[in-house]
């Protein structure tokens, strides 16, 4: 899913190509991307873009007459420019945004369709979507310490509740809390200052090194190759891989569609956390550290 560097560096593109545009028309590849009704989205046609900014994972287009398009791109979507009135490519393509010198295309991977675009009038139909999360690069670190404990929960699921921090998802809290040296299933109310201290540290970092690295990558063209998995990355996406500052394989906690990636010997004492599925099956049986679950696979 994109998440807050994306989101930026999708907003950066689109500023040098459609804020000032007249938005000429919107064509409709599937019947389930508009998730809104009133005001109808041939409403949005022939306005012009004033202005963008981001709400969450959620890309927003201030048009004129107090309209607002707001585009979720979730899992899979992604979006496209193209040259003024292309075609999108097959079966992916959602929704085509015409503008007088490109066409923005809307695109989603896989059979599941849950990227959504919604036309809103008014800053108070906006706001509803604002789910409260704190602004991690805005915040203090008195606002974030606060923030982070106000709610008991692991800190994978703290860093990416859009509750309570703003444009987190499963990749960056993975980088996030490799940075930090911190367990994914450390409980906010047993961290000690320090970590806190660390854990917002490694927010900014990690958030501000990879969106300056993908504007690096876009390097004036839109970015294309926007994706959860990336070279570079430290423990998302790397399950088995070396950790880059150890060298210990890293590990991974499967759940539903995600997982949760991390290095024993950086974060969480050698010690590995049990994947929910495995571990159920394998009981007592289930290997607490990597001497153990190696000593398995050598016998």
């Amino acid at each position: 899913m994109p998440e807050l560097p994306d989101v930026v560096v999708y907003l950066e593109a689109l500023e040098t190509r459609i804020v000032g545009k007249v938005l000429e028309r919107i064509r409709l590849f599937s019947p389930f991307v508009l998730r809104s009704v009133d005001p109808p989205i041939a409403e949005a046609s022939g306005r012009r873009v004033l202005g963008l900014r981001r709400i969450g994972k959620r890309l927003v287009w201030a048009l004129e007459g107090d309209l607002f398009l707001v585009i979720h791109l979730m899992i899979a979507g992604r979006l496209r420019w193209r040259p003024a009135g292309a075609k999108p490519p097959g079966r992916i393509g959602l929704a085509a945004f015409d503008f007088p010198d490109g066409t923005l295309i809307l695109t989603e991977a896989g059979s599941k369709r849950r990227a959504s675009i919604n036309l809103l009038k008014g800053e108070t139909a906006l706001a509803q979507l604002d789910r409260g999360g704190l602004e991690p690069l805005d915040a203090s670190g008195d606002a974030f310490r606060e923030r982070l404990l106000s709610e008991n929960h692991t800190l994978k699921r703290a860093l990416t509740d859009p509750r309570l921090f703003s444009g987190i998802g499963n990749a960056y809290s993975d980088e996030i809390l490799h940075r930090a040296r911190l367990s994914p299933l450390a409980l906010t109310s047993k961290l000690d200052d320090e970590a806190i201290r660390r854990l917002y540290g490694a927010v900014r970092e990690v958030l501000q090194d990879w969106t300056a690295r993908l504007r690096a990558e876009a390097e004036q063209k839109f970015p294309e190759n926007v994706t959860a998995f990336r070279e570079g990355m430290a423990v998302h996406g790397r399950f088995r891989k070396p950790c880059p500052l150890c060298g210990t394989p890293i590990q991974r906690i499967r759940y539903a569609d995600n997982e949760t990636n991390y290095c024993p010997t950086c974060q969480t004492g050698g010690r590995l956390l049990a994947d929910r599925g495995l571990s159920r099956l394998l009981r007592e049986d289930w290997p607490r550290s990597l001497e153990e679950m190696e000593d398995r696979l050598t016998k």
